[in-house]
């Protein structure tokens, strides 16, 4: 089930976010998104409106929006493949007429799962923080 994010969902959050971020992003050093932690903790996902899926009381995945940038879409490397990310993207596509986010160049699984809802890549930017190229993306509805 896709419900609001609440406080007592931060810590599962937060390790869902490290753990996906470190797979995802093979080509970042890990210590980077551990340096990211207090941000995401305390700076991004209380300035963002998030919604979490949980499946047998435990959160399995989260997607933060903010404004019409979506933020964030993680899940449990663990249930990755299960349909959780294209659930939480529909939910947070249904609730805009437009998204636009960044995923970095190198990310071709996730540059693919967005183009299959819809997406598509307006132009390519460098990330300030990482150095990596990323790619800018938009979905209308």
């Amino acid at each position: 089930m896709i419900r609001d994010f609440r406080n007592v969902d931060l810590e599962p959050v937060l390790d869902i976010w490290l753990r996906a971020s470190i797979q995802a992003h093979h080509f970042i050093a890990p210590e980077f998104w551990h340096s990211q932690l207090d941000a995401m903790r305390d700076v991004y996902l209380p300035g963002a409106m998030s919604r979490v899926f949980e499946a047998d009381g435990t959160v399995a995945g989260f997607c933060s929006v903010y404004g019409d940038t979506l933020a964030a879409l993680f899940v449990s490397p663990e249930r990755q493949g299960d349909g959780i990310g294209t659930q939480l993207l529909a939910d947070a596509m249904a609730s805009k007429s437009t998204l636009q986010l960044t995923v970095y160049s190198a990310n071709a699984r996730s540059i693919h799962f967005y183009e299959n809802q819809g997406f598509v890549v307006l132009n390519e930017q460098l990330d300030a923080h990482t150095g990596h190229l990323e790619k800018v993306m938009r979905w209308v509805a």
